[in-house]
């Protein structure tokens, strides 16, 4: 399955969450997707996004050790067959990850445990990690197609210039 479906399933996924320990599994789930679309786009990306693509797989195995344990069933990563259009990936990516971010802050603010706030709060910590990843990539992609702007005028997403 493409990038953008699995993201969007987990962002759905999050939203119907109810349950501090569904919350915590979802947020695992996000981050193996960071993780998994970070490897993705450092083998088979742009070349001058392979560094900063390796830095968000790093992070987002952080994140999943921080979470500690995966959550019962599949991990949703492990269908990832491909990121066809980065650019729409990475946003949503960000956007699920300050979704987990919010989600996280939420069960650390009502966890009774010491160990569930500290879990949550190293978990906030590395979704923000990752999050800063994914926007250093969506910066690179940008400055790729001002650079190669023949990259833009075959995106559908960009106007093309009138000549």
């Amino acid at each position: 399955m493409d990038a953008v479906g699995l993201i969007r399933a987990t962002r759905h996924a999050l939203a119907r969450t109810r349950h501090v320990q569904d919350i915590v599994a979802e947020a695992w789930q996000a981050q193996a997707l960071a993780e998994a679309v970070g490897s993705h786009l450092a083998v088979n990306g742009p070349l001058e996004l392979r560094s900063e693509a390796r830095g968000l797989s790093e992070a987002g195995g952080r994140a999943c050790r921080a979470l500690r344990s995966p959550p019962a069933g599949r991990a949703r990563a492990t269908e990832l067959t491909g990121v066809q259009d980065p650019r729409s990936a990475l946003l949503d990516l960000g956007g699920l990850l300050g979704e987990v971010g919010i989600a996280l802050v939420a069960v650390a603010c009502g966890a009774d445990e010491e160990m569930l706030y500290w879990q949550c709060v190293e978990a906030i910590d590395a979704a923000d990690e990752s999050s800063d990843r994914v926007r250093g990539l969506l910066r690179q992609l940008d400055a790729r197609e001002r650079l190669q702007p023949d990259i833009a005028a075959n995106r559908p997403d960009v106007a093309a210039e009138p000549s």
